[in-house]
């Protein structure tokens, strides 16, 4: 069996995913018991063909999207979830002509990291659906990383479903998690590829957040992959990935150092925020100073909230009232249509 084998299997099998728990995100938002609330989300209701028309169908929406009322969900693809969010939106401000409309409503792109339970993921996107965001979550899968190529032809995939109704005219705001940057990546090397193409795509993404990225060397990204899949198994998984990505390089250590080129020289110049940590083992404090300063130099305006003591992708716990007040400072600083004033 080949190393790629292994990984694939051990991911399927002991990997805890939000697919895998059914409805528990709409549970960990809602106030009330889940008892008796119908199935879990069935995987793969809505095909992309589906996008084609101006709204979502009702039939997309799962059972469990009664858990609460002014959230509805509606499963684009296995790995893609919408969550619509029926809050009325705030008045137009004093003089304000244009009308709020839908296709102007904001839309945060969460790019979660490996594993991120439904319950942590409430979390956040409770923060933007009190602000007036529909929230678009796209959970990555180990093979992505195992086997890069993947990676790209799902970000073909969203790229794709982000340049069609009912999502085409919808302003971004991107929010990576951890090695989610390193998927976020994947949308910045498509973008390159065909920047006429994704020009006005680009041009929709008002701000990205990055949280915990994992920056700094493949060995980083290695320990990264078996601290959250496999704690027990750290070190040995740390070890066969290393031997595996040193196997097939082309397919592998290739495409990470394209994608680290593409997100150092990135083509999105929108304003940054990055939450960050001196004690964080998966992302070296210098190395980020640098990029930020990179970035900055290229003429993106960057805001950083760091501590010398957190938790890997855990600041909103560890610092819930700093991180939010950071977080809402920033998106109120963006170019998006009327927000709710508080978060």
């Amino acid at each position: 069996m080949t190393f790629k084998a292994i990984f694939t299997a051990l991911s399927r099998s002991q990997l805890p995913t939000s697919r895998s728990r059914g409805p528990g995100f709409l549970a960990a938002l809602s106030p009330r018991s889940t008892a008796g609330l119908g199935s879990p989300h069935p995987r793969g209701v809505i095909h992309q063909s589906v996008l084609a028309g101006r709204s979502l169908p009702a039939a997309s929406m799962s059972s469990s999207s009664v858990m609460r009322t002014d959230v509805t969900v509606h499963r684009l693809t296995k790995n893609v979830t919408l969550y619509v969010n029926k809050r009325v939106p705030p008045p137009p401000a004093m003089g304000e002509k244009v009308p709020f409309l839908e296709e102007h409503k904001p839309l945060m792109l969460m790019l979660p990291w490996l594993g991120a339970s439904p319950k942590a993921m409430s979390k956040y996107c409770e923060i933007y659906f009190r602000t007036g965001f529909d929230v678009l979550v796209v959970e990555s899968e180990v093979q992505e990383f195992l086997w890069p190529r993947w990676g790209l032809d799902n970000g073909k995939r969203l790229m794709d479903m982000l340049h069609s109704e009912p999502l085409v005219s919808r302003p971004l705001l991107v929010h990576a998690f951890s090695i989610g940057g390193y998927t976020f990546s994947n949308l910045l090397m498509l973008m390159s590829e065909d920047a006429q193409k994704y020009q006005e795509l680009n041009k929709r993404i008002k701000g990205q957040v990055f949280d915990s990225l994992v920056l700094g060397s493949v060995d980083r990204m290695t320990t990264g992959l078996g601290k959250t899949l496999f704690p027990r198994l750290a070190k040995l998984v740390k070890f066969l990935s290393s031997v595996y990505f040193r196997l097939f390089p082309r397919q592998t250590l290739d495409y990470f150092n394209a994608a680290v080129n593409i997100f150092w020289n990135t083509p999105v110049k929108a304003p940054a925020l990055f939450f960050s940590c001196d004690n964080d083992e998966l992302s070296d404090a210098q190395t980020l100073d640098k990029l930020i300063a990179h970035w900055r130099g290229s003429g993106i305006d960057v805001v950083c909230q760091k501590w010398l003591t957190s938790t890997h992708a855990g600041h909103l716990r560890r610092y819930p009232q700093e991180y939010v007040s950071t977080l809402s400072r920033f998106i109120h600083s963006l170019p998006l249509a009327p927000l709710k004033a508080k978060l």
